[in-house]
């Protein structure tokens, strides 16, 4: 009833979902009416008028079809005859437009009808999603409860299911229809604002904002409402919005600029909401410059003492982000958000309620726990939002599920499950396309997860190649990667000026992860030239910002590492005491590459250490070994990963000669050729890298 009239064919359609004899009797009586008299229209309101009368009406006049039927007719009988007449020629058009469309006589409607059996599948979904354009076109002007109705609807799949709005031409065009019949409409223009921020359009989507404000001014809307103070509400939240939209495209001077405008026209309004929401943007603003830690603390006191919960509840995320990066313990973190989830329940803040999710998700990957993440992950996934999007649509395409899904697929990727991976990208491809605003995310974890892959294969041309695309969506990673493919093909020092490079940027940055990585990556550059002290003081660098920053997972990496030097400078019981501190946490979380580093790593220190055994003391270690070795060649051949495959092989080969075993020797040493000949070694030497 409120959306704009559809064509006759959705309308059968629609009717035939929940009554298939209804919607042929529909037909028969339009039929009835169009191809014949007015005075057969006539008949069809004197019979609506009987439905009331009798002693068991067919129809209960207070009942929601009685009341629409009664405004019909009562609608219907003050019409002049003139009117009646137009009225009539209407319902014939109507119905001859539609025999046409299925006799074929429209061409542009043919068009539509051949694609008819594709989009069969989607016919339902179509029901209940939003109006197709070529049905919004031929509506003509709308009413304004339908415009309304439209504005808030492709509003709300906006925010929330992105995919299932008009596309951001298809909208724009009907946008710029209604415009056309009603200039002065002003949530047309701000839904054509939040059109043109889809397609990151700066020129449009400010164009767009001023105008909304404009007529929201002009035409008294907000000052009916709000008496005297309407007038300086719209300017000061227009300032306020500009400076969302300048702060979003990265333009900081205007941001500030418009927001000191806004807090300026708030405070001689004594507008203390308006001041809070200023406040947080404060925060956003200044955050890119230095930490305003004691800025979001003030803005979340003051939220509260507002009564702004959710307000407040983003301040507590933020908070939490922010100590989260400075390496605060996880279980503070916790409680810090399950206080902010309180909140969300409380006020059945839905938004929010995934938002936390997600930010928990997050954080245990940070901290190094996956299986926390997992968790948190599986919890949002299964979870149904408290508002539905549409019918049958219980989850939003929000934000916060593309980053769950996300850290999802990396998780088996690097488990090594890439088919599971795959399907997880391809779901993420379908709900977020390539031209939503959130498609970035995928992009980039599916950029990184191809990148792993190619470089476990040794297919390093290959990674390479995706270098750039890693790049143009995140240029630190990007350039990260780049240093490592010259790694991989011993172009040591162009490798090292990237990372130091790198180092200094992300030191600058504060990106402390990226800064434990790089450090990791030019210690490892230090082994390939065989300098293990000098990596020694690097590695006890990066052990110490991770511990500092309780990135656990990192700490286990470089204590690993770290154990490998001193087993390359004969330090082997040094090396094996520290390894046990590393070991439990890379079996319990670790992806499955560094479990099989891990392990390859102790069978080193196992055969390093024997050594010095007596000689049947020195077999049991030597076997112990190969079944370490067993161990990590199944983690290595998960991943697929030839080049560590390769080094184990041949590790296998000359434990089983030294015990005698040839013909598990001759095995592994068949293996071995067949990679070796298929992957050079560079001019490395063998075993002596630890990944």
């Amino acid at each position: 009833l409120q959306g704009p009239d559809m064509a006759l064919s959705r309308l059968r359609k629609a009717i035939e979902e929940s009554c298939p004899h209804l919607a042929s009797s529909v037909h028969i009586r339009l039929k009835l009416m169009a191809e014949g008299e007015l005075k057969d229209m006539e008949q069809f309101f004197d019979d609506l008028s009987d439905s009331f009368s009798g002693t068991e009406p067919e129809v209960h006049k207070t009942s929601v079809v009685g009341l629409f039927l009664r405004h019909m007719i009562l609608a219907y009988n003050k019409l002049s005859f003139s009117q009646v007449y137009k009225l009539y020629t209407a319902l014939q058009q109507y119905f001859q437009n539609d025999e046409e469309k299925k006799n074929g006589i429209d061409e542009s409607d043919m068009e539509l009808t051949n694609t008819e059996e594709l989009e069969g599948k989607m016919e339902k979904e179509e029901l209940d999603g939003p109006l197709r354009e070529e049905e919004m076109s031929c509506s003509g002007p709308l009413s304004q409860k339908q415009a309304e109705y439209f504005l808030s609807q492709q509003a709300s799949l906006l925010k929330n299911d992105e995919t299932k709005a008009l596309t951001p031409a298809s909208l724009q065009k009907e946008l710029n229809n209604l415009l056309k019949f009603n200039p002065d409409f002003a949530e047309a223009h701000y839904l054509s604002y939040l059109n043109s921020l889809r397609v990151q359009d700066v020129f449009s989507s400010t164009h767009s904002l001023l105008h909304y404000f404009d007529r929201l001014i002009l035409t008294g809307a907000e000052s009916k409402s709000n008496g005297d103070e309407g007038y300086g509400r719209s300017l000061r939240y227009a300032a306020l919005n500009l400076a969302a939209l300048h702060c979003r495209f990265g333009h900081y001077r205007q941001a500030e600029l418009a927001l000191q405008e806004a807090i300026r026209i708030a405070q001689e309004s004594n507008d203390h909401v308006c001041l809070q929401h200023c406040l947080s943007w404060l925060y956003i603003l200044e955050q890119k410059i230095f930490d305003s830690c004691v800025l979001l603390e003030h803005s979340v006191n003051k939220s509260l003492h507002f009564g702004l919960p959710y307000l407040a509840s983003l301040g507590i995320q933020s908070l939490v982000q922010q100590r989260a990066f400075a390496g605060k313990a996880a279980n503070k973190l916790m409680d810090a958000l399950k206080d902010s989830d309180l909140l969300h329940w409380k006020h059945s803040l839905s938004e929010l309620i995934d938002i936390s999710i997600a930010q928990k998700t997050a954080i245990w990957r940070l901290y190094g726990r996956s299986t926390m993440a997992l968790q948190q992950a599986q919890t949002l996934l299964s979870m149904n939002s408290l508002e539905a999007v549409n019918v049958g649509v219980q989850q939003n395409n929000t934000e916060s599920f593309a980053v769950v899904l996300c850290h999802l697929a990396e998780l088996h990727a690097e488990q090594g499950y890439f088919a599971a991976a795959s399907e997880i990208l391809k779901h993420l491809k379908e709900r977020f396309p390539p031209n939503s605003q959130h498609a970035q995310l995928w992009m980039l974890f599916d950029q990184k997860i191809q990148f792993e892959r190619a470089m476990n294969d040794g297919r390093y041309h290959i990674a390479d190649s995706l270098v750039a695309g890693i790049t143009a969506l995140n240029s630190i990673e990007g350039i990260y990667r780049k240093a490592i493919v010259l790694k991989a093909q011993n172009q040591m020092s162009e490798a090292h000026k990237l990372l130091q490079k790198l180092l200094i940027h992300c030191q600058k940055i504060k990106n402390t992860e990226m800064v434990i990585s790089v450090l990791l990556s030019i210690a490892e550059l230090y082994w390939r030239s065989s300098c293990h002290t000098i990596a020694l003081p690097v590695l006890l660098q990066a052990l110490a910002l991770s511990r500092e920053y309780s990135l656990q997972y990192l700490a286990s990496e470089t204590v690993l590492n770290l154990a490998f030097s001193q087993v390359r400078l004969s330090c082997v019981f040094s090396g094996l005491n520290i390894l046990h501190m590393a070991i439990e946490p890379i079996l319990a979380h670790g992806a499955v590459l560094d479990k099989g580093c891990a392990m390859f790593l102790v069978a080193k220190c196992q055969v390093a250490s024997a050594a010095s055994y007596t000689p049947q003391k020195k077999i049991e270690a030597l076997e112990s070994a190969i079944l370490n070795l067993n161990e990590a060649k199944t983690y290595f051949a998960k991943v697929d990963c030839k080049e560590q495959l390769r080094d184990v092989l041949y590790f296998q080969a000359r434990l089983f000669h030294t015990l005698g075993k040839t013909q598990e020797r001759n095995k592994c040493a068949m293996l071995f050729r067949q990679l070796h000949q298929e992957l050079p070694a560079h001019g490395v030497p063998l075993i002596n890298a630890f990944k």
